[in-house]
């Protein structure tokens, strides 16, 4: 992972993205995040329907013309097809590795991207998410098609899709000290203005990694925080990945992914250390398979590592990338994993015959940042740091997928565990937002509702 100093948290352009262009006057005065929950749930009881900033965007309004971010393009000195035409003519990809792309072209899938598996819901202001590093783009999760967890600066935000509001449920500005709860568990030092650069949330269980190698883990309906320390002292421990997940006994684990070349797994119970497996590069990437018994490894080299997960023995090469990868996702089956790389794809590997990739799946003008597989397995959506999210149709043998474009850099894409919603998180200084995306039904009765 590129070596980056961020001495004090604010928005980080990725990859080369200028919003300027966007930059209004009249726009100057338009409604920000309020962090007076009490407000919002006046706001809420007072009128008896859903909070919307004039700013937002329903998917009746998308239908009538609007722009789905709010955009005002006949305001602006150019159309959205031209300044989409510049941006893919002028946008830059950061690449780590000098290496020649000449025959990648010719191995990548040929995909049908006209399909619409999911179709607009609604895009709010209200709340927006931020970045902390260009290259680490896992900063949202939902956890039901009605709760959105994201980070907005020095605050974990939830956004409730239903009442369309949000509410601050980690302040890491402030000190935070651990909140024991069992006598097992160890006391741990204050940390504060901690930098969020990795997140994860599974159930109940919210799970924070920090720039400075800090891990934090918070029982979302639980006051204070369960578990808070830094998991290295190196002095580029930057947790570039977290992940929750049942190991292969069934016990809840919550693993690191750090610069300086380790992976952790914690227990859920003492949130002590139980494994530590070093690698010969800083591992920008970790997931654990559905079964808890497998390890990708992803990071500062080409090759991607399967790994034991319970000793971190490796036991398997995937080699056919040309740069370094930054995101992994297990298909539900345990067969299928999906790595992501600044080469500009998505390898698709058969877990049982590592020789080569069954599949390449090419993004449109940037590195593969996030990926994510429906708990159905039937589609996997990919995002690029900026303006372009791919969602691939899995029973098609992903020759069949859906482009959605928009403008901004993406801090982080989401399914709903049912597979009904997926939520993007959209990080730019006038039109940073939430974008909620629904899947197609053949009927529109919720659009009516809302």
């Amino acid at each position: 992972m590129a070596q980056f100093y961020n001495d004090d948290l604010e928005y980080i352009v990725g990859d080369y993205y200028d919003s300027s262009d966007f930059e209004d006057d009249s726009f100057d005065n338009e409604p920000q995040l309020d962090n007076d929950v009490d407000a919002l749930d006046s706001d809420f009881e007072d009128d008896f329907e859903p909070r919307k900033s004039k700013t937002d965007t329903t998917a009746l309004e998308a239908r009538n013309g609007k722009d789905i971010q709010g955009i005002p393009w006949e305001r602006l000195n150019f159309t959205r097809d031209k300044y989409r035409e510049t941006r893919l003519n002028q946008y830059k990809n950061y690449e780590s590795l000098s290496l020649s792309h000449g025959d990648l072209d010719k191995e990548c899938l040929d995909v049908d991207k006209g399909k619409s598996f999911y179709d607009f819901q609604f895009n709010t202001r209200l709340v927006k998410s931020t970045i902390v590093h260009f290259q680490l783009r896992h900063l949202l999760w939902a956890t039901s098609k009605h709760d959105v967890y994201l980070m907005q600066n020095y605050s974990v935000m939830h956004w409730s899709s239903l009442l369309r509001r949000g509410k601050e449920i980690l302040n890491v500005a402030k000190p935070i000290v651990t909140t024991p709860k069992r006598p097992t568990l160890l006391s741990q030092p204050p940390i504060s203005r901690v930098q969020i650069s990795s997140m994860a949330v599974k159930g109940n269980l919210m799970v924070a990694g920090g720039f400075q190698g800090e891990l934090i883990c918070k029982y979302v309906n639980h006051p204070g925080v369960a578990f808070c320390s830094k998991v290295s002292t190196d002095e580029n421990a930057i947790t570039n990945a977290v992940d929750v997940y049942h190991g292969h006994n069934g016990s809840l684990r919550v693993m690191t992914a750090n610069n300086d070349s380790q992976v952790r797994v914690f227990d859920t119970e003492n949130f002590a250390c139980v494994g530590r497996f070093t690698f010969d590069w800083s591992v920008n990437n970790a997931s654990v398979s559905p079964d808890g018994n497998l390890l990708a490894v992803l990071g500062d080299s080409s090759e991607c590592l399967i790994a034991d997960a319970n000793s971190g023995k490796v036991t398997g090469s995937l080699k056919g990338h040309l740069d370094y990868s930054f995101a992994s996702a297990w298909h539900p089956n345990g067969q299928i994993l999906a790595t992501g790389n600044q080469d500009t794809t998505c390898r698709l590997w058969d877990i049982r015959n590592l020789s080569q990739s069954i599949a390449v799946l090419k993004g449109r003008m940037g590195a593969i940042r996030a990926l994510k597989f429906t708990s159905d397995g039937r589609f996997l959506a990919m995002a690029e740091p900026a303006d372009f999210i791919h969602i691939f149709d899995a029973q098609s043998g992903y020759a069949q997928g859906q482009e959605i474009d928009l403008f901004g850099e993406i801090a982080g894409i989401s399914f709903s565990p049912e597979s009904e919603a997926l939520f993007v998180g959209v990080a730019d200084r006038t039109y940073g937002s939430l974008l909620e995306f629904n899947i197609r039904h053949h009927n529109r009765y919720l659009d009516s509702f809302f």
